[in-house]
Protein backbone atom coordinates (compact mmCIF):
# COMPACT_ATOMS: atom_id res chain seq x y z
CA UNK A 1 0.00 0.00 0.00
CA UNK A 2 2.75 2.00 0.69
CA UNK A 3 4.59 1.79 -1.99
CA UNK A 4 1.08 2.52 -4.22
CA UNK A 5 0.88 5.72 -2.47
CA UNK A 6 4.63 6.36 -3.18
CA UNK A 7 4.42 5.45 -6.81
CA UNK A 8 1.52 8.39 -6.79
CA UNK A 9 3.12 10.98 -5.19
CA UNK A 10 5.91 10.58 -7.32
CA UNK A 11 3.28 10.74 -10.36
CA UNK A 12 1.79 13.83 -9.20
CA UNK A 13 5.57 15.44 -8.68
CA UNK A 14 6.38 15.23 -11.94
CA UNK A 15 2.75 16.33 -13.53
CA UNK A 16 3.39 19.35 -11.18
CA UNK A 17 6.79 19.88 -12.44
CA UNK A 18 5.95 19.71 -16.02
CA UNK A 19 2.67 22.14 -15.49
CA UNK A 20 4.86 24.75 -13.80
CA UNK A 21 7.97 23.94 -16.72
CA UNK A 22 5.38 24.41 -19.80
CA UNK A 23 3.68 27.44 -18.60
CA UNK A 24 2.82 30.63 -19.99
CA UNK A 25 3.38 32.98 -17.50
CA UNK A 26 7.05 32.98 -16.21
CA UNK A 27 7.46 31.51 -12.42
CA UNK A 28 10.21 31.30 -10.11
CA UNK A 29 10.66 30.67 -6.66
CA UNK A 30 13.47 32.01 -4.68
CA UNK A 31 14.30 31.65 -1.12
CA UNK A 32 14.59 35.16 1.78
CA UNK A 33 17.88 35.75 0.17
CA UNK A 34 17.43 36.27 -3.26
CA UNK A 35 18.23 32.74 -4.69
CA UNK A 36 16.87 31.56 -7.52
CA UNK A 37 15.17 28.00 -6.32
CA UNK A 38 12.69 27.03 -8.88
CA UNK A 39 12.02 28.87 -12.54
CA UNK A 40 10.43 27.40 -15.85
CA UNK A 41 10.73 27.78 -19.61
CA UNK A 42 9.15 31.28 -19.41
CA UNK A 43 11.00 32.63 -17.24
CA UNK A 44 13.93 31.85 -18.64
CA UNK A 45 12.80 33.10 -22.17
CA UNK A 46 11.81 36.63 -20.46
CA UNK A 47 15.22 36.94 -19.07
CA UNK A 48 17.30 36.21 -21.63
CA UNK A 49 18.94 33.38 -19.71
CA UNK A 50 19.25 29.59 -19.75
CA UNK A 51 17.51 27.84 -16.99
CA UNK A 52 20.76 25.91 -16.03
CA UNK A 53 22.35 29.63 -15.34
CA UNK A 54 19.14 30.84 -13.66
CA UNK A 55 18.64 28.31 -11.29
CA UNK A 56 21.14 28.67 -8.29
CA UNK A 57 21.63 32.48 -9.47
CA UNK A 58 20.77 35.18 -7.21
CA UNK A 59 18.80 37.92 -7.95
CA UNK A 60 21.13 40.79 -6.75
CA UNK A 61 23.83 39.13 -9.21
CA UNK A 62 21.03 39.59 -12.08
CA UNK A 63 20.55 43.28 -11.31
CA UNK A 64 24.17 43.99 -11.58
CA UNK A 65 24.97 41.56 -14.78
CA UNK A 66 22.03 43.71 -16.57
CA UNK A 67 19.08 40.86 -16.85
CA UNK A 68 16.57 43.14 -15.38
CA UNK A 69 16.52 47.01 -13.88
CA UNK A 70 14.70 45.32 -10.47
CA UNK A 71 13.53 42.52 -8.55
CA UNK A 72 10.26 42.52 -6.92
CA UNK A 73 11.15 39.05 -4.93
CA UNK A 74 13.72 41.30 -2.96
CA UNK A 75 11.11 43.78 -2.47
CA UNK A 76 8.48 41.46 -0.91
CA UNK A 77 11.03 39.62 0.67
CA UNK A 78 12.32 42.69 2.43
CA UNK A 79 9.00 44.54 3.24
CA UNK A 80 7.34 40.82 3.79
CA UNK A 81 4.14 41.79 1.68
CA UNK A 82 3.48 41.14 -1.89
CA UNK A 83 4.97 43.56 -4.13
CA UNK A 84 3.69 44.27 -8.06
CA UNK A 85 5.87 45.98 -10.57
CA UNK A 86 6.86 46.37 -13.73
CA UNK A 87 10.49 44.62 -14.36
CA UNK A 88 12.67 45.61 -17.39
CA UNK A 89 14.45 42.96 -18.82
CA UNK A 90 18.01 42.82 -20.85
CA UNK A 91 15.95 41.93 -24.01
CA UNK A 92 13.65 44.93 -23.73
CA UNK A 93 10.80 43.18 -22.11
CA UNK A 94 8.58 45.23 -19.75
CA UNK A 95 7.37 42.36 -17.59
CA UNK A 96 4.52 42.36 -15.11
CA UNK A 97 5.17 40.90 -11.87
CA UNK A 98 3.79 40.02 -8.77
CA UNK A 99 6.11 38.52 -5.63
CA UNK A 100 4.16 36.93 -2.73
CA UNK A 101 6.28 36.33 0.26
CA UNK A 102 5.88 32.47 1.55
CA UNK A 103 6.26 32.70 5.76
CA UNK A 104 6.93 29.96 8.90
CA UNK A 105 5.19 29.77 12.11
CA UNK A 106 7.50 32.52 13.61
CA UNK A 107 6.64 34.77 10.60
CA UNK A 108 9.63 34.79 8.80
CA UNK A 109 9.96 34.61 4.89
CA UNK A 110 11.06 31.17 4.13
CA UNK A 111 10.03 31.69 -0.67
CA UNK A 112 8.84 33.93 -2.33
CA UNK A 113 7.01 33.02 -5.47
CA UNK A 114 7.14 35.47 -8.57
CA UNK A 115 5.12 35.49 -11.51
CA UNK A 116 5.47 37.40 -14.39
CA UNK A 117 3.68 38.49 -18.11
CA UNK A 118 5.12 40.63 -20.71
CA UNK A 119 3.45 43.72 -19.74
CA UNK A 120 2.63 44.76 -23.67
CA UNK A 121 1.03 41.36 -24.36
CA UNK A 122 -1.37 42.26 -21.64
CA UNK A 123 -1.95 45.54 -22.98
CA UNK A 124 -2.81 44.36 -26.71
CA UNK A 125 -5.07 41.61 -24.73
CA UNK A 126 -6.74 44.32 -22.57
CA UNK A 127 -7.05 46.56 -25.96
CA UNK A 128 -8.52 43.71 -28.19
CA UNK A 129 -10.74 42.41 -25.19
CA UNK A 130 -12.23 46.11 -24.85
CA UNK A 131 -13.16 46.29 -28.84
CA UNK A 132 -14.80 42.89 -28.01
CA UNK A 133 -16.97 44.28 -25.81
CA UNK A 134 -17.37 47.20 -27.31
CA UNK A 135 -18.16 44.77 -29.80
CA UNK A 136 -20.77 42.88 -28.26
CA UNK A 137 -22.70 45.52 -26.51
CA UNK A 138 -23.51 46.96 -29.71
CA UNK A 139 -24.66 43.99 -30.54
CA UNK A 140 -26.67 43.45 -27.75
CA UNK A 141 -28.18 46.50 -28.38
CA UNK A 142 -28.98 45.94 -31.37
CA UNK A 143 -31.17 42.87 -30.63
CA UNK A 144 -32.43 44.79 -27.79
CA UNK A 145 -33.28 47.67 -30.09
CA UNK A 146 -34.02 46.30 -33.80
CA UNK A 147 -34.95 42.69 -33.54
CA UNK A 148 -37.82 43.09 -30.88
CA UNK A 149 -39.37 39.86 -29.70
CA UNK A 150 -42.91 40.50 -30.79
CA UNK A 151 -44.43 39.08 -27.61
CA UNK A 152 -42.27 41.81 -25.33
CA UNK A 153 -42.81 44.97 -27.33
CA UNK A 154 -45.23 43.87 -30.41
CA UNK A 155 -43.17 45.39 -32.81
CA UNK A 156 -41.58 43.35 -35.55
CA UNK A 157 -38.54 44.96 -37.49
CA UNK A 158 -37.56 42.77 -40.12
CA UNK A 159 -38.05 45.74 -43.00
CA UNK A 160 -35.29 47.76 -43.13
CA UNK A 161 -38.30 50.85 -42.74
CA UNK A 162 -39.39 49.58 -39.54
CA UNK A 163 -35.82 49.59 -38.52
CA UNK A 164 -35.15 52.43 -39.12
CA UNK A 165 -38.46 53.54 -37.43
CA UNK A 166 -37.37 52.29 -34.03
CA UNK A 167 -33.87 53.32 -34.43
CA UNK A 168 -35.07 57.26 -34.11
CA UNK A 169 -37.66 55.83 -31.72
CA UNK A 170 -34.69 54.92 -29.68
CA UNK A 171 -32.95 58.01 -30.00
CA UNK A 172 -35.57 60.10 -28.93
CA UNK A 173 -37.18 58.07 -26.44
CA UNK A 174 -35.18 59.36 -23.37
CA UNK A 175 -36.04 63.11 -24.28
CA UNK A 176 -39.15 64.99 -23.44
CA UNK A 177 -39.80 66.22 -26.30
CA UNK A 178 -43.39 66.00 -28.17
CA UNK A 179 -43.88 63.50 -30.90
CA UNK A 180 -45.77 63.21 -34.01
CA UNK A 181 -46.68 59.61 -35.72
CA UNK A 182 -47.81 60.00 -38.74
CA UNK A 183 -49.15 56.57 -40.27
CA UNK A 184 -52.33 54.72 -42.33
CA UNK A 185 -55.12 53.20 -40.34
CA UNK A 186 -53.46 50.03 -38.60
CA UNK A 187 -49.44 50.38 -39.13
CA UNK A 188 -49.08 50.03 -35.42
CA UNK A 189 -48.81 53.71 -34.69
CA UNK A 190 -49.85 53.04 -30.96
CA UNK A 191 -47.42 50.45 -30.77
CA UNK A 192 -44.62 52.73 -31.62
CA UNK A 193 -46.06 55.06 -28.90
CA UNK A 194 -45.88 52.35 -26.31
CA UNK A 195 -42.48 51.32 -27.73
CA UNK A 196 -41.20 55.33 -26.94
CA UNK A 197 -42.58 55.78 -23.34
CA UNK A 198 -41.38 52.15 -22.13
CA UNK A 199 -37.81 53.15 -23.44
CA UNK A 200 -38.37 56.72 -21.62
CA UNK A 201 -37.50 57.64 -18.28
CA UNK A 202 -40.95 57.66 -17.76
CA UNK A 203 -41.34 54.03 -18.65
CA UNK A 204 -42.34 53.36 -14.26
CA UNK A 205 -45.43 56.10 -14.91
CA UNK A 206 -48.54 55.79 -16.38
CA UNK A 207 -49.35 55.33 -20.17
CA UNK A 208 -52.54 56.95 -21.33
CA UNK A 209 -54.08 56.27 -24.33
CA UNK A 210 -56.94 58.99 -25.86
CA UNK A 211 -58.55 58.15 -28.98
CA UNK A 212 -59.88 61.73 -29.86
CA UNK A 213 -62.45 60.55 -32.80
CA UNK A 214 -63.91 58.18 -30.26
CA UNK A 215 -64.92 61.01 -27.65
CA UNK A 216 -68.05 63.14 -28.36
CA UNK A 217 -67.04 66.53 -28.92
CA UNK A 218 -69.34 67.76 -26.06
CA UNK A 219 -67.09 66.04 -23.57
CA UNK A 220 -63.58 65.72 -24.50
CA UNK A 221 -62.25 68.94 -22.71
CA UNK A 222 -63.91 67.13 -19.53
CA UNK A 223 -62.24 63.62 -20.15
CA UNK A 224 -59.03 65.78 -21.04
CA UNK A 225 -58.90 68.21 -18.33
CA UNK A 226 -61.30 67.14 -15.72
CA UNK A 227 -64.37 68.69 -14.26
CA UNK A 228 -65.16 70.17 -10.69
CA UNK A 229 -68.76 69.35 -9.13
CA UNK A 230 -71.34 71.08 -10.51
CA UNK A 231 -69.12 72.27 -13.54
CA UNK A 232 -72.51 71.25 -16.03
CA UNK A 233 -75.31 68.88 -16.26
CA UNK A 234 -74.94 65.29 -15.35
CA UNK A 235 -71.37 66.51 -13.84
CA UNK A 236 -70.21 63.95 -10.60
CA UNK A 237 -70.42 65.79 -7.12
CA UNK A 238 -67.21 65.07 -6.11
CA UNK A 239 -65.90 66.47 -9.38
CA UNK A 240 -63.17 64.03 -11.37
CA UNK A 241 -59.37 64.99 -12.36
CA UNK A 242 -59.03 64.52 -16.35
CA UNK A 243 -56.36 62.22 -18.18
CA UNK A 244 -54.03 64.71 -18.43
CA UNK A 245 -53.87 65.09 -14.30
CA UNK A 246 -53.84 61.18 -14.71
CA UNK A 247 -50.98 60.66 -16.83
CA UNK A 248 -48.93 62.91 -14.71
CA UNK A 249 -45.21 61.87 -14.45
CA UNK A 250 -45.90 59.56 -17.40
CA UNK A 251 -46.93 59.42 -21.09
CA UNK A 252 -50.41 60.54 -23.02
CA UNK A 253 -51.18 59.19 -26.10
CA UNK A 254 -53.64 61.55 -28.52
CA UNK A 255 -54.55 58.90 -31.18
CA UNK A 256 -56.14 60.15 -33.99
CA UNK A 257 -55.00 63.96 -33.02
CA UNK A 258 -56.55 65.60 -35.60
CA UNK A 259 -59.98 64.90 -35.24
CA UNK A 260 -60.07 67.07 -31.96
CA UNK A 261 -62.17 70.36 -32.38
CA UNK A 262 -60.54 73.35 -33.70
CA UNK A 263 -61.93 75.53 -30.28
CA UNK A 264 -59.91 72.74 -27.91
CA UNK A 265 -56.69 72.87 -29.93
CA UNK A 266 -55.51 76.32 -27.96
CA UNK A 267 -56.19 74.50 -24.68
CA UNK A 268 -54.16 72.17 -25.33
CA UNK A 269 -51.08 74.24 -26.85
CA UNK A 270 -51.47 75.61 -23.40
CA UNK A 271 -50.85 72.26 -21.43
CA UNK A 272 -47.94 71.52 -24.29
CA UNK A 273 -46.17 75.11 -23.50
CA UNK A 274 -47.12 75.79 -19.36
CA UNK A 275 -47.42 72.34 -18.02
CA UNK A 276 -50.68 73.68 -16.60
CA UNK A 277 -54.21 72.81 -16.76
CA UNK A 278 -57.25 74.14 -15.25
CA UNK A 279 -60.18 71.81 -14.92
CA UNK A 280 -63.74 72.56 -16.41
CA UNK A 281 -65.22 75.02 -14.03
CA UNK A 282 -62.85 75.48 -11.78
CA UNK A 283 -60.66 78.74 -11.32
CA UNK A 284 -57.53 76.68 -9.85
CA UNK A 285 -54.21 76.07 -11.98
CA UNK A 286 -52.83 72.42 -12.15
CA UNK A 287 -48.95 71.86 -13.26
CA UNK A 288 -48.62 68.53 -14.76
CA UNK A 289 -45.69 66.51 -15.76
CA UNK A 290 -46.91 64.86 -18.86
CA UNK A 291 -45.01 63.77 -22.58
CA UNK A 292 -47.61 63.76 -25.18
CA UNK A 293 -47.05 62.10 -28.57
CA UNK A 294 -49.95 62.56 -31.22
CA UNK A 295 -50.96 60.04 -34.21
CA UNK A 296 -52.67 60.37 -36.91
CA UNK A 297 -53.27 59.18 -40.89
CA UNK A 298 -54.05 63.11 -41.73
CA UNK A 299 -52.08 65.09 -43.90
CA UNK A 300 -52.05 67.83 -41.13
CA UNK A 301 -50.41 70.72 -42.95
CA UNK A 302 -53.50 70.54 -45.75
CA UNK A 303 -55.86 70.32 -42.90
CA UNK A 304 -54.16 73.58 -41.67
CA UNK A 305 -54.30 75.16 -45.41
CA UNK A 306 -58.01 74.57 -44.72
CA UNK A 307 -57.72 76.42 -41.24
CA UNK A 308 -58.63 72.79 -39.72
CA UNK A 309 -56.03 72.17 -37.40
CA UNK A 310 -54.00 75.43 -35.87
CA UNK A 311 -50.46 75.76 -37.25
CA UNK A 312 -49.21 77.13 -33.58
CA UNK A 313 -50.86 73.30 -32.20
CA UNK A 314 -48.93 71.80 -35.13
CA UNK A 315 -45.34 73.21 -35.07
CA UNK A 316 -45.58 72.68 -31.00
CA UNK A 317 -46.59 68.27 -31.32
CA UNK A 318 -44.13 68.15 -34.62
CA UNK A 319 -41.21 68.36 -32.88
CA UNK A 320 -39.78 64.70 -33.59
CA UNK A 321 -42.05 63.56 -36.47
CA UNK A 322 -41.90 59.46 -37.27
CA UNK A 323 -43.73 57.69 -40.40
CA UNK A 324 -44.54 54.11 -40.41
CA UNK A 325 -45.01 52.80 -43.62
CA UNK A 326 -47.54 51.29 -44.64
CA UNK A 327 -47.80 46.99 -44.57
CA UNK A 328 -47.81 47.28 -48.37
CA UNK A 329 -44.40 48.37 -48.81
CA UNK A 330 -42.64 46.24 -46.01
CA UNK A 331 -42.62 42.78 -47.55
CA UNK A 332 -40.45 41.36 -44.97
CA UNK A 333 -42.80 42.38 -41.86
CA UNK A 334 -45.78 40.66 -43.95
CA UNK A 335 -44.13 37.30 -43.75
CA UNK A 336 -42.71 37.46 -40.34
CA UNK A 337 -45.94 38.89 -38.83
CA UNK A 338 -48.02 36.43 -40.47
CA UNK A 339 -45.87 33.85 -38.92
CA UNK A 340 -46.26 35.05 -35.33
CA UNK A 341 -49.56 35.21 -36.04
CA UNK A 342 -50.27 32.23 -36.90
CA UNK A 343 -48.12 30.63 -34.08
CA UNK A 344 -50.49 32.62 -31.97
CA UNK A 345 -53.34 31.67 -32.95
CA UNK A 346 -51.86 27.55 -33.37
CA UNK A 347 -51.42 27.96 -29.43
CA UNK A 348 -55.02 29.62 -28.85
CA UNK A 349 -56.52 27.09 -30.83
CA UNK A 350 -54.81 24.10 -29.85
CA UNK A 351 -53.96 23.58 -33.82
CA UNK A 352 -51.09 23.18 -36.14
CA UNK A 353 -51.58 25.21 -39.18
CA UNK A 354 -48.74 26.07 -41.52
CA UNK A 355 -48.57 28.27 -44.72
CA UNK A 356 -48.12 27.37 -47.66
CA UNK A 357 -45.48 29.06 -50.53
CA UNK A 358 -48.31 30.42 -52.65
CA UNK A 359 -49.91 31.58 -49.56
CA UNK A 360 -46.95 33.97 -48.46
CA UNK A 361 -46.71 34.91 -52.37
CA UNK A 362 -50.54 35.98 -51.85
CA UNK A 363 -49.84 38.04 -48.75
CA UNK A 364 -46.82 39.52 -49.83
CA UNK A 365 -48.76 40.91 -53.77
CA UNK A 366 -52.07 41.89 -51.57
CA UNK A 367 -51.54 45.53 -50.65
CA UNK A 368 -53.20 45.33 -47.23
CA UNK A 369 -55.50 48.39 -46.85
CA UNK A 370 -56.22 47.68 -43.45
CA UNK A 371 -52.32 47.06 -42.81
CA UNK A 372 -51.41 44.76 -39.16
CA UNK A 373 -55.12 44.96 -38.17
CA UNK A 374 -56.17 43.40 -41.45
CA UNK A 375 -53.68 40.82 -41.14
CA UNK A 376 -53.88 39.52 -37.80
CA UNK A 377 -57.71 39.09 -38.65
CA UNK A 378 -57.09 37.53 -41.48
CA UNK A 379 -54.82 35.08 -39.80
CA UNK A 380 -56.86 34.24 -37.00
CA UNK A 381 -60.01 33.34 -39.86
CA UNK A 382 -57.49 31.27 -41.83
CA UNK A 383 -56.10 29.70 -39.08
CA UNK A 384 -60.29 28.78 -37.80
CA UNK A 385 -62.20 27.96 -41.33
CA UNK A 386 -58.49 26.00 -42.96
CA UNK A 387 -59.94 22.57 -42.84
CA UNK A 388 -56.25 20.89 -42.71
CA UNK A 389 -53.14 21.93 -41.33
CA UNK A 390 -51.95 23.01 -44.51
CA UNK A 391 -53.13 26.44 -45.89
CA UNK A 392 -52.88 27.14 -49.49
CA UNK A 393 -53.81 30.18 -51.72
CA UNK A 394 -57.20 28.37 -53.38
CA UNK A 395 -58.17 29.36 -49.59
CA UNK A 396 -56.43 32.77 -49.16
CA UNK A 397 -56.95 34.65 -52.12
CA UNK A 398 -60.94 34.34 -52.45
CA UNK A 399 -61.05 35.52 -48.33
CA UNK A 400 -58.30 38.35 -49.02
CA UNK A 401 -60.39 39.88 -52.09
CA UNK A 402 -63.90 39.12 -50.86
CA UNK A 403 -64.32 42.72 -50.59
CA UNK A 404 -61.41 44.26 -52.27
CA UNK A 405 -61.01 43.64 -56.24
CA UNK A 406 -57.21 44.21 -56.68
CA UNK A 407 -56.51 47.38 -58.57
CA UNK A 408 -55.25 46.24 -61.59
CA UNK A 409 -58.25 44.33 -62.23
CA UNK A 410 -60.07 47.65 -61.87
CA UNK A 411 -57.43 49.30 -64.26
CA UNK A 412 -57.95 46.59 -66.78
CA UNK A 413 -61.82 46.54 -66.70
CA UNK A 414 -61.53 50.34 -67.08
CA UNK A 415 -59.06 50.44 -69.76
CA UNK A 416 -61.04 47.93 -71.95
CA UNK A 417 -64.96 49.42 -71.35
CA UNK A 418 -62.88 52.63 -72.56
CA UNK A 419 -61.23 51.22 -75.29
CA UNK A 420 -64.85 49.69 -76.16
CA UNK A 421 -66.45 53.14 -75.93
CA UNK A 422 -66.96 55.74 -78.81
CA UNK A 423 -63.76 57.68 -79.26
CA UNK A 424 -62.59 61.06 -77.20
CA UNK A 425 -61.48 64.32 -79.05
CA UNK A 426 -58.49 64.00 -76.40
CA UNK A 427 -56.70 61.70 -73.94
CA UNK A 428 -58.14 64.16 -71.08
CA UNK A 429 -61.42 63.92 -71.51
CA UNK A 430 -60.28 59.88 -71.81
CA UNK A 431 -58.53 60.66 -68.22
CA UNK A 432 -61.12 61.92 -66.58
CA UNK A 433 -63.58 58.90 -67.58
CA UNK A 434 -61.14 56.71 -66.23
CA UNK A 435 -60.70 58.52 -62.97
CA UNK A 436 -64.17 58.54 -62.89
CA UNK A 437 -65.01 55.21 -62.87
CA UNK A 438 -62.05 54.22 -60.44
CA UNK A 439 -63.24 56.32 -57.70
CA UNK A 440 -66.74 54.86 -58.30
CA UNK A 441 -65.44 51.25 -58.09
CA UNK A 442 -63.66 52.40 -54.82
CA UNK A 443 -66.18 54.03 -53.07
CA UNK A 444 -68.42 50.86 -53.79
CA UNK A 445 -66.10 48.95 -52.16
CA UNK A 446 -66.10 51.21 -48.73
CA UNK A 447 -69.47 51.30 -48.50
CA UNK A 448 -69.25 55.08 -50.01
CA UNK A 449 -66.51 55.62 -46.68
CA UNK A 450 -65.13 58.87 -47.47
CA UNK A 451 -62.52 58.68 -45.15
CA UNK A 452 -61.19 55.04 -46.24
CA UNK A 453 -62.25 55.92 -50.18
CA UNK A 454 -59.55 58.75 -50.18
CA UNK A 455 -56.68 57.23 -48.35
CA UNK A 456 -56.95 53.99 -50.61
CA UNK A 457 -56.89 56.72 -53.43
CA UNK A 458 -54.00 58.49 -51.61
CA UNK A 459 -55.51 61.85 -52.09
CA UNK A 460 -56.99 64.02 -49.22
CA UNK A 461 -60.57 63.62 -47.62
CA UNK A 462 -61.56 67.45 -49.19
CA UNK A 463 -59.49 66.72 -52.56
CA UNK A 464 -62.09 63.70 -53.49
CA UNK A 465 -64.88 66.21 -52.37
CA UNK A 466 -64.28 68.43 -55.07
CA UNK A 467 -63.84 65.40 -57.66
CA UNK A 468 -67.10 64.48 -56.68
CA UNK A 469 -68.85 67.59 -56.62
CA UNK A 470 -67.03 68.37 -59.84
CA UNK A 471 -68.74 64.67 -61.15
CA UNK A 472 -72.15 65.91 -60.42
CA UNK A 473 -72.04 69.68 -61.46
CA UNK A 474 -70.95 68.28 -65.03
CA UNK A 475 -73.75 65.79 -64.77
CA UNK A 476 -76.16 68.60 -64.34
CA UNK A 477 -74.89 70.91 -67.19
CA UNK A 478 -75.50 67.97 -69.26
CA UNK A 479 -79.36 67.59 -68.16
Amino acid sequence: MAKKCDNLAYHDNVLLNEIIYNAYDSIFVTDREGTILLANQASSKHLNISLEELIGANCRDLIKQGYYNRSTALEAAESKRTVTGIVKSLNGLNLMATSAPLFDQEGNVTMVITNSRDKDAMERFLVELGRERDKAERYKNEVEHLRLKYSETGVVAKSQLMRDVLLKANMIAPTDSSVMIYGESGTGKDVIAQYIHHRSNRNNGPFITVNCAAIPENLIESELFGYEKGAFTGAGSKGKPGLFEIADKGTIFLDEIAEMPLALQPKLLRVLESSELRRVGDTVTRRVNVRVIGATNKNLKEMIMERRFRDDLYYRLNVIPIKIAPLRDRPSDILALAEIFLDEFNKKYNCSKVFGKDTMDSFVNYRWPGNVRELRNVVERLAIITADNYINSRITDPLLYENNVPAEHIISDNITSLANAPAFKTLKEATEVFQEQYIKTVLNQCNNSIGETSQKLGIHRSGLYKKLHKKVDSSSEND
